[in-house]
């Protein structure tokens, strides 16, 4: 067997190393993922060791372990003995799972008021967009959106893709879930409004200068970008950090942006220049 270039050995070792990691192993992150990173590294630092460190580090970073997961194999459970008991059943189920991850728990106050807002704004979408997704569409039963509405979700853990498809499917949604790395492969279908909800920092941290064309990529009319207004401990003020980020995302643009401002989180309802 003819010797792989010494990038592509660097992108196999990450990929395998991945693979079998204790901590990464269970998720099966999409290998288009983990060749981005490791790439991108290879390509920033001088010495193949310094990448490899680097490319660690943004993994953990993209994965975020540390805002918690549900056991998927028990919270299917749980939805498909709910879903035997009724609508009120499923959303206790669904009120629990998102408890379980801190992105989802920080929005539970506030959450029906927060869709309500937004589609105040967008108008209430035929079609959703749910980029980078995490436990999100476990939130329908709040949104209100029509039964018959399209409802496409995007996330690099595949048991929570898993239980994304089976979700829909007990709740009889016109959803999809896709085990997919958006940032390498944007969604191609339309929609009227695509959520990206406290992602779009991580990815600039992943990939600085990223962000301005994945929008663009999105085949949305309305973007509804979130970040968080306060670190994780409650101790950091992020508001002005994460208004200059967008302000620098956004600048040139030729896109109607409105803000709304909740307790903990801030949406940048984006409307995107379509001429």
């Amino acid at each position: 067997m003819k010797p792989l270039p010494e990038e592509q050995r660097w992108v196999a070792q990450f990929i395998q190393w991945a693979r079998h990691s204790p901590k990464y192993r269970a998720l099966d992150l999409p290998e288009t993922l983990l060749a981005d990173i490791i790439t991108h590294a290879l390509k920033r630092y001088p010495k193949p060791p310094q990448a490899l460190t680097a490319a660690r580090r943004v993994l953990h970073q993209v994965v975020a372990p540390y805002l918690g997961d549900p056991d998927y194999a028990q919270a299917f459970r749980d939805l498909e003995a709910a879903a035997r008991q009724g609508e009120e059943a499923v959303r206790q189920v669904c009120w629990n799972l998102l408890q379980q991850h801190a992105s989802t728990r920080e929005r539970l106050p506030f959450m029906e008021a927060f869709y309500r807002r937004l589609f105040e704004v967008t108008g209430v979408p035929d079609a959703v967009l749910d980029l980078a997704c995490g436990l999100n569409p476990l939130s329908w039963p709040w949104m209100g959106l029509p039964r018959e509405a399209r409802y496409l979700a995007f996330d690099i853990h595949y048991p929570r893709v898993q239980l994304i498809r089976r979700f829909f499917a007990l709740m009889g949604i016109e959803g999809q879930a896709f085990h997919q790395d958006i940032l390498v492969e944007p969604p191609q279908d339309r929609a009227g409004v695509a959520f990206f909800f406290k992602e779009i920092h991580r990815f600039e941290e992943r990939q600085p200068g990223c962000a301005r064309p994945f929008l663009r990529a999105i085949p949305a009319r309305w973007l509804l970008i979130s970040l968080p207004t306060r670190s994780l401990s409650q101790k950091r003020d992020l508001l002005p950090i994460h208004r200059r980020l967008m302000n620098r995302i956004l600048d040139g643009l030729d896109w109607e942006v409105q803000e709304i401002l909740f307790e903990n989180e801030v949406v940048f309802c984006v409307k995107k220049d379509e001429r």
